[in-house]
């Protein structure tokens, strides 16, 4: 089931088996199954199964399960203390934005002083949630009905019922004159998966810009690998990692922030570079004493030209994003490595320079090489106790391997 604008509300629950089934799980049996079920293993789900439904009805069995794989999936996203309370969809887990993501959104619009904002495509509430947290008031819409309804539970069961107003309701319709903000987070994806093109988006991206501008600020959540010539010149596009792993893209709208501007914000650190427009291409030279390999939003944002001129190095390739340098360079935006040997691409020769220095742990980096991580360290029969790293990338357009280790 897709979110936003993608199904047509039904009368009541009592016409849907979905929301029925998640009616149940709402009254105290459906919920002393639930707390029961908090550690069970999926692996043992068949047992369960059968020794549940000697005591309870079988449909609230099979929902109760349903539920109880859908936290311990969105553990990874919420942590286990809010998991364990919230409700989900399949969908929702999916699409659902990771709390530090949400909350770092919800600190930016926070900090300029927003205090209401119309949450449009509010899927099962997370960043609803996040905001209502740092003291906003959310008018949270989605037009699927139990998707409503979970993110209904999920703000009483958070105990933010107070800050959540949820609405089942086409998001074209709402009105957001009253708010200080909007945020919009339109689904991408459908019956055949992740949609790649932002005006298949649901709605469509060119809708959600007309929407923001509108606002006095606005956010728009897209994927992060949208085309930059798909951004306006009215937003400030920010890519967030988290981890080291990027999460998504957004774009901002309205007073406080810098149109035209690009942006990687890196958590749980909370580091971010910006740059206002993007540099000229950055200078390409040989492989020096350091290798700097910078995070993938700040790849994404397309500032990669700008760590080169604060490193004062230059990049191995004019194709690839990675840096050298003569001197060590210490960034949040990059990881650091000494480089002790510069190879071209040969199996053989670096299979006999790791067995001649007993390297049996062996961290494998590409980019711009067709061979895979698994089939080369299996290829390479590692033994001893020592570590290294191996780049397979290419240094002025010539397949090399580059050998080294992290910094620090």
């Amino acid at each position: 089931m897709d979110r936003v604008n993608a199904t047509t509300p039904s009368a009541s629950s009592a016409d849907d088996p979905a929301r029925a089934a998640f009616a149940a799980l709402r009254t105290p049996e459906g919920a002393q199954l639930l707390a029961e079920l908090r550690d069970h293993d999926p692996a043992d789900e068949l047992a369960t199964a059968t020794r549940l439904r000697r005591t309870h009805p079988a449909e609230l069995v099979s929902a109760a399960l349903g539920q109880a794989r859908l936290r311990q999936r969105a553990v990874a996203k919420f942590g286990a203390e809010d998991a364990y309370r919230m409700y989900f969809t399949p969908n929702g887990v999916e699409q659902a934005t990771r709390t530090s993501v949400a909350a770092h959104r919800a600190a930016r619009f926070a900090g300029l002083g927003v205090r209401s904002v119309a949450d449009l495509c509010c899927g099962i509430g997370g960043d609803a949630i996040a905001l209502a947290r740092a003291g906003i008031a959310v008018l949270a819409v989605d037009r699927d009905p139990l998707t409503a309804e979970v993110a209904r539970a999920n703000a009483e069961a958070l105990g933010l019922g107070e800050l959540i107003e949820v609405r089942c309701a086409d998001v074209t319709e709402i009105d957001t004159a009253p708010y200080d903000a909007v945020f919009v987070d339109p689904a991408r994806r459908g019956g055949r998966g992740r949609i790649f093109d932002p005006e298949a988006y649901s709605p469509p991206l060119s809708w959600a810009t007309a929407a923001a501008l509108k606002a006095p600020r606005a956010a728009l959540k897209i994927a992060p690998g949208i085309p930059h010539e798909a951004i306006g010149p009215e937003a400030e596009a920010e890519w967030i990692s988290d981890g080291g792993d990027v999460k998504e893209a957004v774009l901002w709208y309205g007073e406080g922030f810098a149109p035209g501007a690009f942006r990687a914000t890196l958590l749980p650190s909370g580091a971010t570079l910006s740059a206002p427009a993007p540099l000229p291409a950055p200078p390409v030279g040989p492989v020096g004493r350091y290798l700097y390999e910078p995070d993938g939003a700040v790849i994404r944002a397309h500032l990669v030209a700008d760590l080169v001129e604060r490193c004062g190095g230059r990049l191995v390739d004019e194709t690839i994003a990675y840096i050298t340098s003569d001197e060590p360079y210490s960034s949040p935006y990059v990881a650091g490595y000494e480089i002790t040997d510069e190879l071209p691409f040969n199996m053989k020769r670096l299979k006999a320079l790791l067995r001649e220095r007993q390297i049996g742990v062996l961290t494998v980096k590409k980019r711009g090489s067709a061979v895979e991580p698994e089939e080369l360290r299996h290829r390479m029969k590692l033994s001893g106790p020592g570590s290294a790293t191996v780049f397979l990338t290419r240094v002025a357009g010539a397949p090399t391997m580059l050998i080294g280790h992290p910094l620090g």
